[in-house]
């Protein structure tokens, strides 16, 4: 990767105007587990990459979603690997987030001035619980469906609002049509934009604050 990057560093010319960014100082004894934040923003990528591919083939109607599902899996050249990669790298995205908290919890890193950070990377945690959530659903088979009636059922026990936030939830009183394409927006749309919001908020507070050293 070094060479790569040096190559494309003696045709651009990137390293000297984005130094500041490019480097950083980091403080001594750290461990694999401050790799955690990073490995998850790796998994990241590759979920906005795959699901970018997928977005192509995939049709989010309550008739045609799950034929084109089956269409990706088994017509579509290497969709079967995107489709794999995409679902994997969810799997994984969450297990390396819910690390990377427990180590930045362990470490102490969210005491001031770091309040606002940790702040922002529990929304974002939030953000990929929700994204998961939205995308169970896309698959429109029997799991999918009755995964989504239990939760978003949920919604209906909370006190005085429950009603009227699993109806917004899923769009009307039953889990149809309408839900799948409002789960289609979110998951596609409108958290892959929050969370890239939230993730620039991240990695500015870092850059600007540092790694706190390992107690």
């Amino acid at each position: 990767m070094g060479k790569i990057f040096d190559w494309i560093d003696a045709k651009f010319h990137v390293k000297a105007p984005h130094g500041g960014f490019l480097q950083r100082r980091l403080p001594e004894g750290l461990s694999y587990a401050y790799c955690l934040g990073g490995a998850a923003f790796t998994a990241y990528t590759i979920l906005l990459f795959t699901g970018m591919l997928l977005s192509i083939y995939y049709v989010p109607s309550e008739h045609d979603a799950y034929s084109s599902i089956l269409r990706i899996q088994h017509e579509v050249h290497l969709g079967w690997l995107i489709r794999g990669m995409h679902k994997w790298s969810a799997t994984i995205l969450i297990i390396f987030l819910i690390g990377h908290t427990l180590r930045v919890f362990i470490s102490r890193a969210y005491r001031p001035p770091k309040e606002l950070n940790w702040v922002v990377g529990v929304i974002t945690m939030v953000s990929c619980f929700a994204s998961g959530f939205t995308g169970y659903l896309l698959p429109w088979d029997q799991k999918a469906y009755w995964a989504t009636e239990v939760g978003t059922s949920m919604a209906h026990t909370i006190p005085a609002i429950g009603t009227y936030v699993m109806y917004f939830v899923r769009g009307g009183i039953d889990v149809d049509g309408t839900t799948l394409i409002r789960f289609y927006s979110i998951h596609v749309h409108w958290l892959p934009l929050g969370m890239l919001a939230l993730l620039w908020m991240h990695f500015h507070m870092i850059k600007r604050q540092g790694i706190k050293r390992p107690l």
